[in-house]
């Protein structure tokens, strides 16, 4: 009987054990996103380091057919997760696809945008939400094509319509 008690014993101390280490081993195999995302940032980070400093921004376009905003912009060299969702002034220069008159046919493409936030901010009915102003000057289509940047994208649900009231962000 003495030996079943010394054993109870030693049990009691190796639980508390376990219960701190396991959580640690079931942990240690996880990956916090799969590796193709894990692949994409860093061929992203790779991609904000090559672009040359400028007075421009890079533009993507975001349609969403009950929405009025244009899409995302950021700095050059800066990730698109700090990019700022806009409103349009088009008054010195149309945005491609108005100019075409084929109204969201460049969704997702990315752009090399010439102007500046003009500092006045824009109410967007369907969203309900205030976006800043960029006015357009000029602009150069850099990408029919460019890696995602949505986590939608990464799903396999790469059109913007999927869920036509869901306002993404950037994620990478």
């Amino acid at each position: 009987m003495p030996r079943l008690v010394n054993t109870f014993c030693q049990m009691r101390r190796v639980f508390p054990l376990l219960g701190a280490f396991l959580p640690l081993l079931l942990l240690a195999g996880c990956e916090t996103a799969p590796p193709g995302i894990q692949a994409a940032k860093v061929a992203m980070v790779q991609k904000y380091a090559a672009e040359m400093p400028g007075d421009y921004f890079i533009g993507r376009r975001y349609y969403k057919p009950d929405f009025k905003f244009w899409g995302y912009i950021r700095r050059p060299g800066q990730p698109w997760s700090e990019s700022q969702l806009v409103m349009l002034n088009e008054k010195q220069k149309l945005a491609p696809d108005r100019q075409k008159l084929d109204f969201g046919s460049d969704n997702n493409y990315e752009y090399k945008l010439y102007g500046y936030f003009s500092g006045d901010k824009v109410y967007e009915p369907a969203s309900n939400t205030i976006y800043p102003e960029f006015v357009l000057k000029n602009y150069e289509l850099i990408s029919t094509n460019p890696p995602p940047i949505f986590s939608s994208q990464f799903s396999g649900r790469a059109q913007a319509g999927v869920n036509r009231y869901l306002v993404e962000k950037p994620q990478l």
